[in-house]
């Protein structure tokens, strides 16, 4: 049976298009590599102690270049893709299957090509099976010709711009480890995402002409974005889910990164003023590609979920924020990441702000 997507030439087509990265002796390299290896292990000590979850013990992250990235990338799609894969491949025909493997091999192969020279580091969640069939917990990567070139564009301390990066993606390996029903429970909502897809040549179509709409949409400055284009209702519910899983983990990100930077970062408050306005800089182009893919609404997550954190941490202390990580029914709601009281009402209940001397955390009377 003919795959769905042909991973060998997604790679192969990322590998040829993406930008090569910038020019850097292999000394200058070779210290790069050290010195992210030698930061990430720091910052995931600050994390732990500043967070106070208990995670696995810390390992170097994996360290690449732009091609590395994107064969890294291709093995993750693999493992999360398989139950659609498996389910569109049994009902296509052959002919269809083997053109449009093809097709989307090329897609994909491109769109992490474009993302490959943007993405600093990630936690990768999702990974292959060990020989032993083991599915492995997850793997720290850094992108290092990227970070180069965002601190040498930025003009900020290259020591401070890389742990200030290391102590972000930390963070994840730390919630993904310390909360280990956290993987199991993203990997089954993406699943079952994928798998009550409406399969038949209608909806397909239909879904196209979404598509499109949604492309022409971000040409004319729109909020359309593929991702939300191809939904049933089904599908948005399940969405919604998963959307504020990630607005949470990725603001804990933010918020940890820079509440611990002042004391390791010395120059923190002026790497995050010029990340900040890198965020929003690009290209026409390049923002209306961003905007397709979805990353608009990842920046954005970024922002929501970091006033989220900050909200419930000011009045439930970090212990009282650490409960989100219990078991699924303690997430946020996309709802409720805009309006941290309602799950604070829902999930601490009354009597979980702690009072000191008659007064609220945040310093002000209790009523």
């Amino acid at each position: 049976m003919a795959a769905v997507i042909d991973w060998d030439l997604a790679v192969a087509t990322g590998v040829r298009l993406v930008r090569p990265g910038p020019q850097v002796s292999r000394d200058e390299a070779k210290h790069a590599v050290t010195e992210l290896r030698r930061l990430s292990r720091e910052a995931e000590g600050h994390v732990k102690e500043f967070t106070g979850i208990d995670s696995a013990p810390p390992e170097e992250a994996t360290v690449v270049d732009r091609p590395g990235w994107i064969r890294a990338n291709v093995e993750g799609f693999k493992v999360v893709l398989e139950p659609l894969t498996d389910k569109v491949g049994s009902n296509m025909p052959g002919i269809v299957s083997a053109v449009g493997s093809r097709i989307t091999g090329v897609e994909v192969g491109a769109v992490l090509a474009f993302l490959a020279s943007r993405v600093l580091g990630q936690y990768e969640l999702f990974l292959p099976p060990d020989p032993d069939g083991n599915a492995p917990t997850g793997r720290l990567t850094l992108v290092a010709p990227n970070i180069v070139h965002a601190e040498r564009e930025l003009g900020v301390d290259p020591r401070d711009f890389r742990l200030w990066v290391c102590l972000h993606e930390e963070t994840h390996r730390v919630q993904f480890t310390g909360v280990p029903w956290l993987r199991e429970y993203l990997q089954s909502q993406m699943t079952e995402f994928l798998t009550i897809a409406d399969l038949d040549l209608s909806t397909l179509l239909n879904r196209l002409r979404d598509v499109t709409d949604a492309v022409a949409d971000a040409f004319k400055g729109g909020d359309g974005n593929i991702i939300e284009a191809i939904q049933t209702p089904e599908q948005k519910e399940i969405l919604d889910r998963v959307t504020a899983v990630m607005t949470l983990v990725e603001g804990h990100g933010d918020y940890v990164m820079d509440a611990v930077g002042p004391s390791v970062v010395p120059s923190v408050a002026d790497i995050r003023a010029k990340f900040q306005r890198r965020r929003g800089s690009g290209s026409r182009m390049d923002q209306i590609i961003r905007r397709l893919l979805g990353i608009e609404l990842k920046m954005k997550q970024y922002a929501e979920g970091s006033v989220f954190v900050k909200a419930v941490v000011a009045e439930a202390g970090m212990d009282g924020f650490n409960r989100v990580w219990t078991s699924p029914n303690t997430l946020p709601t996309r709802q409720e990441i805009a309006d941290p009281d309602a799950w604070m009402r829902r999930v601490l209940g009354s009597g979980a702000l702690p009072p000191s001397n008659g007064q609220h955390p945040n310093g002000h009377p209790q009523d």
